[in-house]
């Protein structure tokens, strides 16, 4: 204490002093944890990248399991949804050009009979065999492409079914995560207590035979005893 403010502690200028002191008290801004230090206090302790192998993963939002589990299912169905629709659309338009091809061949088949009667009846005209030998060559073309369009059909209608598989894992997951979440909520209520946490005593931090030499300081002794007082 300086001669000033015993000075002014002999005079009862108390609460000037007092303020002063607050004054140059730096404030002391509340702590708020970020999401980062939330993530790092759920690593264990001694968990780094040279002794992940001895331990599980941190049980960050990344690595919980049913938490990933969720979003695989729901990803997937999502992803297949759309992939229905595109298979579905395209089907669709092959059906469309499976008719218009069907249609060109009928016409095409109709000019080669035509042709046919005509270089029959005329065949010193060249004409009449020449767009004869183009149809026929027309019409052959047309009927591969019908024939690939309806292969291509047959191999969608296939993928379709092959896609129908995605459900069924979709629906295996599910009945793992349920597994998964019954034999939580039992470990739960296997390791229930009828006391709350909050009410139980705190462990020892040395007990006979340990071989560490961590003895419980005075601190911690009443503490103890007052928390036997109140029961």
């Amino acid at each position: 204490m300086t001669q000033e403010e015993l000075d002014a502690l002999m005079s009862g200028d108390i609460e000037d002093i007092d303020e002063e002191q607050e004054e140059l008290k730096p404030e002391e801004a509340p702590s708020q944890e970020t999401p980062k230090e939330n993530e790092e206090s759920l690593v264990p302790l001694g968990y780094n990248d040279k002794t992940a192998h001895h331990w599980p993963l941190p049980a960050t939002d990344e690595n919980k399991m049913v938490h990933q589990l969720d979003d695989v299912t729901k990803e997937s169905e999502e992803k297949a949804s759309e992939i229905f629709d595109i298979i579905e659309s395209i089907s669709n338009e092959m059906m469309e050009k499976e008719e218009n091809a069907q249609r060109v061949i009928d016409t095409l088949d109709a000019n080669v009979t035509l042709f046919t009667t005509l270089s029959t009846k005329f065949p010193d005209v060249e004409a009449f065999k020449t767009s004869l030998a183009q149809n026929q060559e027309a019409l052959t073309d047309a009927n591969e492409t019908l024939e690939m369009l309806q292969n291509n059909g047959d191999a969608i209608m296939s993928v379709m079914d092959i896609m129908q598989y995605q459900d069924i894992h979709r629906q295996k997951i599910e009945r793992v995560i349920n597994v998964m979440r019954a034999l939580s909520k039992y470990m739960n209520t296997l390791f229930e207590g009828k006391i709350d946490d909050e009410k139980r005593v705190a462990s020892a931090t040395h007990l006979a035979g340990d071989t560490h030499n961590d003895l419980a300081s005075t601190d911690d002794i009443e503490e103890l005893l007052e928390q036997f007082a109140k029961k």
